[in-house]
Parts: structure tokens; sequence; C-alpha cells
């Protein structure tokens, strides 16, 4: 549904959101905030704990409405509150900055201009250009974990020839990592001195092949100098980071990273699935699907945890990333918009135990968008098994 919203409506957009900022100066109404960015919190009920903060996980229930009353989600109606870290970048803008309006125990009113939703995007159900309109609670805080950035000062940086610079923080004594062994580490990631991801934060060591080219490659060229034990910071260069490609992360950003290198394994790759002879079943949207192995499990509802092994592959067979590789599970909540589009109807198909093979057409994954080691406009074919399902 890749419609131009209509002047008339936008004009309506634009003239509703006037009109409650010229009823809140009217009435000197309190309980409404503008604030620079075009956000508006009502406050509907004052919570009686604390603000949460960046780096907080925050437990809230939601309804999201457009202008004309439409509910386009709603966890209410799932029965199934959602979790994020706030500031981390991964809900849109006007919820990270709109929650730490919010005490715990309070509910209120978001009224997120494009600016800081979707913007110009189609996102299905959300027209482009849409004012967001959230009725939410602020269930619960859990406290973040508070990350220290190693300590540089006094120690040298090495530059290399690519551009990438990294100083040793600490020395190990292990393994040294090769290209193709499995590495785990730990990492934090700092954009012009922000936390904006990190491991630890989720509890998870990073698995990945090394240089197989499934991460940005500033990261697979600088733990291909450690070995297990190490701790360094890495400085990477635009062209050996994310460009202007990634989502949520400026383009052309100069990525700080913390990193430790805890363990190296041997190399383990994937097996193809065999889907000779086996049928092929396309759903109304064009993604095509083929059952390899059957389970005996439940099927996943939306808004539950699932968890997947997976192995992606380009048309011509090139593998671009791998949870198998990783020897690590990935895991999403269904139907939240956190995976592409063919990922989130195909595995609603599965039943736990299922191994199928997705075939997802470029409108179902990336699009007209270059990721990584995916060309634009490409076909994705996805070996996917459910492991689990919460």
């Amino acid at each position: 549904m890749k419609l131009k919203i209509r002047i008339g409506i936008l004009a309506v957009v634009l003239a509703f959101s006037n009109v409650l900022v010229v009823q809140a100066q009217e009435t000197e109404d309190n309980s409404l905030l503008k604030t620079e960015s075009g956000l508006q919190v009502k406050t509907i009920l004052e919570g009686t704990g604390e603000y949460p903060q960046d780096g907080d996980k925050v437990i809230v229930h939601y309804t999201g409405k457009l202008l004309n009353g439409t509910v386009f989600d709603s966890s209410v109606k799932r029965g199934t509150p959602f979790d994020f870290e706030l500031g981390a970048g991964r809900v849109i803008k006007g919820w990270d900055e709109g929650f730490k309006h919010i005490k715990k125990g309070g509910k209120a009113t978001l009224i997120i201009p494009p600016s800081i939703g979707y913007g110009s995007k189609d996102m299905g159900s959300i027209p482009p250009n849409s004012v967001l309109i959230f009725d939410v609670e602020l269930l619960d805080i859990k406290k973040g974990l508070r990350i220290e950035p190693f300590k540089t000062d006094g120690l040298d940086t090495v530059a290399l020839p690519s551009g990438l610079k990294y100083i040793a923080v600490k020395k190990g004594k292990g393994k040294r990592a090769e290209k193709g062994s499995n590495v785990t580490i730990n990492y934090s990631l700092y954009i012009d001195g922000k936390l904006v991801d990190s491991s630890i934060k989720k509890g998870e060591p990073l698995k990945f092949p090394l240089g197989k080219g499934m991460l940005i490659p500033g990261l697979d060229e600088g733990v291909s100098a450690m070995r297990e034990g190490d701790k360094y910071r890495m400085i990477i260069p635009p062209e050996l980071g994310f460009g202007k490609k990634a989502s949520g992360i400026p383009a052309d950003a100069i990525l700080t990273m913390d990193i430790e290198l805890l363990e190296v394994k041997e190399e383990i790759k994937p097996k193809e699935y065999k889907v000779k002879g086996k049928r092929t079943y396309s759903t109304e949207s064009g993604l095509q699907y083929i059952i390899v192995e059957e389970g005996k499990g439940v099927t996943p509802k939306v808004g539950q945890e699932v968890s997947v092994h997976y192995t992606g592959y380009l048309e011509d067979k090139t593998v671009f990333d791998s949870s198998v590789s990783r020897d690590q599970v990935f895991k999403f909540p269904l139907g939240q918009g956190r995976v592409i589009k063919g990922w989130d109807e195909g595995v609603a198909l599965m039943k736990v135990g299922d191994k199928i093979r997705f075939i997802i057409p470029a409108n179902l994954a990336y699009g007209d968008k270059e990721m990584g080691n995916i060309p634009a406009n490409s076909t994705l074919i996805f070996d996917v098994e459910l492991i689990d399902v919460k």
C-alpha cells in the first residue's frame, strides 16, 4: 500500500496538531506537555513511581490509533504487555522520548508527529506521514545495567591501512581468532559517546563465524587481530561500519566498540535443506514455502517470543547469515515488525519442530535497500527451524 498521503489529509493532520497546542495554551492545561520535537504527552493518570531512564527496561501496555480513530495495534487486545530498552533506538523516537515523561503506574496519551514516528515509510496499516496516537500505561520499570566504557587513557592507538584503529586494553592468552572460526564476543557500541547497543545489556554474548561477511567489515577485521581474553577498543570508520545503510544509526557514523573476545571454536557449517521433489506452497502476499520436516509442537501466536535456527541464502546459494554458524538461536516477538514481513508471516505458519524453506520476494524482505552483503531487490531464501515458543 505505497500511496502518497493526500494534501487534504495532511492538512487535517497539521490542523489537529495545532488545535491541541492552542487548546493547551488557552486552558493552561498542565497535564499536556509539548516538547521541541513536536511530541505531545497528555497525562491521564499520574503514576506514583519514578520516571524511567535510558537503559531501563520498561514494560508497557498500549493501543495505537490513527487520527481517524482506526486502531492499528494493541498490546491490550493481545493481552500481552510489550517491553523494550528505553533510549536504545529499538522503538520509534516518539516512544523513546515519550516514556521518559511518564511515571511508573502512569497512563498517558502520546501524540507523535511523523518526524518522530515512521516518517514517510509505508508501514502496512499505517499510511506514510501519519500522526500516531498511543494510549499507553507504564506498568513497570526494571533498572538497566550501567555499562562502563573501557579505560584507554595513556594506551597506544594502532592504525591499520584499512582505516580501522584499535587500542589493546587487556591482553589475553587464549586461542587466536582465525577466518572461519566461530567466535563469541561481548561488545558495547558507542556513537558520539552515547551507548547505542550492548550484548551485555541483552544478557547474551554475540556469536558469529569470523571473516564470512555476516557482520560489518571493521568487526571482522578487528576481531581477527585478537585472541581469547583480549579486550580491545575499536574505532571503525563508516566505510568499514554501516556507511549510510543502517536503520537507526546516523549515516556515515564513526563507531566505537569495546570488545572482549570470550571464546574461539571450530567453524560450524550449516547444512542446506533438501527440497527436491517436495511441494512448494504460495500465500497471497507472494511468500513461498516448502515443508521439509513436520514438527508436532504448538503454532505461535502474535506477540509470543519464538526461538529459531536459520540459514539465509541469496538466489545464487551464497550464505549471507546463519544462526547455525553462530551456534546461537535467534529470538524475536512474532508479529511485532521486529523482523522482515516475510518472516513474521512465514514463522506464523510453523509448528515447533517444523523445518521449512521460505522463498521471500524483495517486497516482503528489504525491498530496494542494500543491506550489507544483501543486494537491493533481492529474493531471499531461508531454511528455518522453529525451536521453541514462549
